[in-house]
């Protein structure tokens, strides 16, 4: 049997993330978040779970999800105010809310500031499922931005320009930078060690030995607010280097 090398893992990880569909449900009820999670996954899709708008939001900002199933009625940060941050970020992600407010109004505020669609407690299961299934597939079907953008914090990555943005603002990388930019985006959180950024980005192409750290400091240079004290790419001594959100 032949192991996978740390590269081939990374690049089957890649394909993985890209053909998951992955649902985040947001109710700080935790029946009913309970009860969606069994839901979603009885459609053969992949959930989780967030208790609080806050939760919701700061979840978003880390990692790419297909759906968002969002109550109104959570204490903080309500369902409508998550729904504005989340547009106001330029998040194309579709939107279910759910929610026990049955009054006309609340649907057609909610629709009209971003929402794709509304169920309103006490839910069929099955209609949740059904309706979520659709608009994924629709949302499959019309090739939205979702597929072409890679977000992560204040960064935004366009996988079919090669366009990468720091809080909207465009910051142009050179074609190495941009591939290790790419990798690092892929893989938040991830320790790379120094050889195998080598690998991934130079292939067989010889270079200097210090090339990887001499690209890592001109991207701390473009994309860090302090590039001497790095927040986003840091240096984990001794391992190699983490793309941190």
């Amino acid at each position: 049997m032949r192991f996978l090398t740390e590269k081939e893992r990374i690049l089957q990880g890649d394909k993985m993330t890209e053909n998951e569909q992955i649902v985040l449900i947001a109710d700080d009820e935790e029946a009913i978040s309970s009860m969606l999670y069994k839901v979603i996954r009885s459609n053969g899709l992949q959930a989780e779970t967030a208790s609080s708008g806050e939760e919701a939001l700061e979840k978003l900002q880390k990692k790419q999800y297909s759906l968002l199933l969002l109550d109104i009625n959570m204490t903080g940060i309500d369902g409508f105010e998550v729904i504005q941050r989340i547009r106001s970020r330029n998040n194309p992600i579709p939107i279910i809310i759910i929610s026990g407010r049955q009054e006309d109004y609340d649907t057609l505020y909610g629709l009209d500031i971003g929402a794709d669609d509304y169920i309103t407690k006490p839910f069929n299961p099955v209609i949740v499922g059904a309706k979520a299934k659709a608009l994924l597939r629709r949302n499959n079907q019309q090739g939205i931005a979702k597929s072409d953008y890679i977000e992560a914090g204040p960064f935004r990555y366009n996988t079919s320009t090669l366009r990468f943005f720091k809080n909207e603002e465009e910051i142009i990388l050179s074609a190495r930078e941009n591939a290790l930019m790419k990798l690092f985006l892929d893989n938040v959180n991830r320790i790379f060690p120094k050889d195998l950024l080598y690998d991934m980005v130079w292939g067989d192409t010889i270079v200097d030995d210090n090339t990887v750290m001499v690209y890592i400091n001109k991207l701390r240079q473009k994309i860090e607010d302090v590039p001497s004290s790095p927040v986003y790419i840091q240096t984990v001594r001794g391992l190699g280097y983490r793309f941190v959100i």
